[in-house]
């Protein structure tokens, strides 16, 4: 199980990490053409605390475990990680946008296994 949970990790940290620094890097317009249409509803101070909250939730799955140090923070940040999906599904619930919301599921579903079993049965 630790293995899985640390692929599960591993996943969600690439995945969100490339999120964030591509909400940090591009303006709303940007991401907008490339597809996030929500951006432009939302403006550039929100969108960059969104990647900057993503980005530091990616690694808070990774370096506590790694340096060994508050390890507490790998769960802590995969639940902040579900609620933020919770909140990306809800807005893209509101633009119709179903393709966007089974992503926001899964990754939902992927940061409270993560949390279960790191705050549970395998913790560090």
């Amino acid at each position: 199980m630790n293995v899985f949970l640390w692929i599960v990790t591993g996943l969600l940290a690439a995945v969100f990490l490339v999120a964030g620094a591509m909400k940090l890097s591009r303006s709303p317009q940007q991401l907008a053409a490339f597809g996030l249409g929500w951006a432009e509803d939302f403006g550039a101070g929100p969108v960059k605390a969104i990647g900057a909250l993503e980005a530091l939730a990616a690694l808070g799955l990774i370096l506590p475990p790694l340096v060994g140090v508050a390890e507490t923070l790998t769960p802590l940040a995969a639940t902040g990680l579900g609620v933020l999906m919770l909140g990306a599904a809800v807005t893209h619930g509101r633009r119709k946008e179903s393709l966007m919301i089974t992503v926001n599921v899964v990754l939902l579903a992927l940061g409270a296994v993560l949390a279960w079993g790191r705050f549970g049965p395998h913790a560090f």
